[in-house]
């Protein structure tokens, strides 16, 4: 490897991002790994991940709508606290308005599970759901978009400061993920485009 100049890949450091040691009410695990839904709108995942950047750690929380596996809402903050997870839906509510009655998963992190985010899901007519203790399984599609997210963009780069960070996130999420990426389980088309074809 020497000779060739060619280097190891050390690996990442991990930061957990789901506390799921409070005593807040948890919802219970209403969508059972039931990923195929038939339209929009019927069923959100949301999960968070982290950033490196020089200035310090980036977080993102994500909304995806299961049907198109698209990146309804996002936000990011140099935090993990509600108002994270808080902003992204708010995205999402604001992008979509959907009926009442959608259901909303995620894990069982306190940001998720607090009186606040509770509220404002039960203030929109959403049904909570929430994966059980460790099972990184229940949260499948939202787990598989952030580590495509890492590997296709966050393993590949490097970022002076959070702000430049959060434009190559949110570039990737609305100019090529949502646009472009074809997935395999959409039938190769992109989120943008398979929804198009369903209206």
């Amino acid at each position: 490897m020497r000779e060739q100049g060619l280097y190891g890949r050390l690996p990442r450091r991990f930061r957990r991002t789901t506390d799921s040691n409070h005593d807040q009410a948890v919802a219970p695990n209403v969508l059972g790994r039931r990923f195929q839904v038939q339209s929009a709108n019927q069923v959100w995942v949301s999960d968070i991940t982290y950033v490196r950047t020089w200035e310090g750690w980036l977080y993102l929380a994500v909304v995806l709508d299961l049907f198109s596996r698209r990146v309804v809402g996002w936000a990011t903050e140099s935090h993990m606290q509600t108002s994270l997870v808080l902003q992204a839906l708010e995205m999402a509510l604001g992008r979509r308005r959907p009926a009442p009655g959608l259901l909303f998963h995620s894990d069982r992190g306190s940001q998720y599970a607090s009186e606040l985010h509770q509220r404002i899901l039960e203030e929109h007519g959403l049904v909570a759901s929430m994966s059980r203790r460790g099972d990184c399984w229940d949260n499948a599609v939202a787990e598989s978009f952030l580590g495509t997210l890492k590997v296709e963009l966050i393993y590949r780069s490097s970022w002076t400061s959070r702000r430049a960070a959060k434009e190559a996130v949110g570039e990737f999420i609305e100019c090529f993920y949502n646009s472009k990426r074809l997935h395999s389980s959409l039938g190769y088309l992109s989120p943008n485009e398979f929804e198009r074809c369903a209206a």
